[in-house]
């Protein structure tokens, strides 16, 4: 008989059960929909407008990416997903709140979304630590709320997809297949739907994008803590149809990371595993340059 499709579940923050129903829908499906969390919503289109703006002006090439820090200005097309050989149709930024400086275009809003968008995170990592079971929690190497106090490695991430032209390479899509690397991701609703998630039959299932929402998944780390009981779910941003492809879209997520010398296996802690990954992602071109 064949299984239902994937339910991704919104919670309402004020919900009796949020803690239960939150951790049901990340185990059922690795993502939930978080709602009447205590982000203002002015606050994240405010943040949103500031991204644009650096996004559309020649200042942002001041800020270009080194290699030695993961830090700064990635141009477009500067990243593929796992075993894809096409680069996605994005530009982003990253910002690390111990390794570099916001631009100066975008200090007005973003960091007081940073700071809130990680004090909930705090709470969506201690619900998922309450509802897991005993023989699982038993191999968190510490609580998940500790795993991430004082990483140097949580990342925020403002992104910009530009409007298709239609001279894009074949195959080249805004986001591919992918598996977040982290513990959890809370991604505030882009600015348009594109984002999917794949079920156990292989069938992409649109993720709810309703403004003011927070959108929130597992990550390959969670689920290395947990011994794969938790899982860290295919997802993908796909080019959009018809009048839609020349409209911009953004998006803001932030990955929660755990300090690098955080055991998530007897095989790995999570530096070794995040130089693993960025590897094969094509950020990191050696190891070597993270020392």
């Amino acid at each position: 008989m064949p299984r239902p499709p994937v339910q991704i579940r919104t919670v309402s923050c004020k919900s009796s059960t949020a803690s239960l129903e939150f951790t049901q829908s990340i185990l059922e499906s690795g993502f939930a929909v978080v709602s009447d969390h205590p982000i203002p919503f002015k606050l994240i289109t405010d943040s949103f407008d500031e991204w644009a703006r650096f996004f559309s002006s020649e200042e942002k090439h001041r800020y270009t990416f080194e290699a030695a820090t993961q830090a700064g200005y990635f141009p477009f097309r500067s990243e593929n997903a796992k075993d894809y050989s096409k680069k996605d149709l994005k530009e982003f930024f990253h910002f690390y709140s111990t390794r570099n400086e916001l631009p100066t275009a975008t200090r007005e809003f973003t960091p007081t979304l940073y700071k809130q968008l990680h004090d909930l995170s705090k709470t969506l990592l201690g619900w998922i630590q309450e509802n897991t079971p005993d023989h699982v929690r038993m191999h968190f190497s510490e609580s998940l709320t500790s795993m991430i106090e004082g990483s140097e490695e949580t990342l925020l991430r403002p992104i910009h997809y530009p409007p298709l032209t239609g001279a894009e390479e074949e195959g080249a899509v805004r986001a591919a297949a992918h598996e977040d690397i982290n513990l959890i991701t809370l991604l505030p609703a882009a600015t348009a739907p594109g984002l999917q998630v794949k079920d156990l039959q292989g069938n992409w299932i649109d993720v709810p994008c309703d403004p003011g929402t927070i959108v929130v998944n597992s990550g390959d780390m969670l689920k290395m803590a947990s011994r794969d009981y938790f899982p860290s779910t295919t997802h993908q941003v796909v080019n959009p149809p018809g009048a839609a492809s020349r409209l911009p879209r953004y998006s803001m997520p932030l990955f929660l990371h755990p300090r690098g010398n955080v055991r998530l296996s007897e095989g790995h802690t999570a530096r070794s595993y995040l130089e693993e990954r960025l590897s094969e992602i094509g950020l990191l071109k050696s190891k070597a340059n993270l020392t």
